[in-house]
C-alpha cells in the first residue's frame, strides 16, 4: 500500500529554518502532483505548495512566497519543502499529499508538527 512520510518538523525560533521531507513508499506510484498543505489549532486546513509529478509547475501560495521553496527529488522519490525566516503563524501540522487527475489531493500523509516561537 502506497504510503507518504513526512519527515523534518520541529520547533524553531522567528527567523529560522527546516526542511520538511516526504516520502513515497510502498510500491510503483505516480500521480499529477504533490503537494504541502498546513493546518493551525483552530483552523482549516490550507494550501501551502505544489510541484508537479515530474518535477516541473512548482508553485507556492502567496503567504509563504518567497520563504518557502518545493522540490522534488525522482531518484529518490521524495518532495521537499524547505522554509526560512519562519513566523509563529507559520506554526501548524505540515501534510504531503498526491493529487490524482481524478480525484484530486486524494492521498495524504500524517503529517509533522511545525512550531515557531517568537
Amino acid at each position: 500500500q502506497v504510503q507518504l512520510v513526512e519527515s523534518g518538523g520541529g520547533s524553531v525560533q522567528s527567523g529560522g529554518s527546516l526542511t520538511l521531507s516526504c516520502a513515497v513508499v510502498g510500491g510503483p506510484f505516480s500521480a499529477a502532483a504533490l503537494g504541502w498543505f498546513r493546518q493551525a489549532p483552530g483552523k482549516v486546513r490550507e494550501f501551502v505548495a505544489r510541484i508537479g509529478w515530474a518535477g516541473g509547475g512548482d508553485y507556492v501560495e502567496d503567504p509563504v512566497k518567497g520563504r518557502f521553496t518545493i522540490s522534488r527529488d525522482i531518484a529518490k522519490n521524495t518532495v521537499e519543502l524547505q522554509m526560512t525566516n519562519l513566523r509563529p503563524e507559520d506554526t501548524a501540522v505540515y501534510y504531503c499529499a498526491a493529487q490524482n487527475v481524478s480525484t484530486g489531493w486524494s492521498l495524504r500523509g500524517q503529517g509533522t508538527q511545525v512550531t515557531v516561537s517568537s
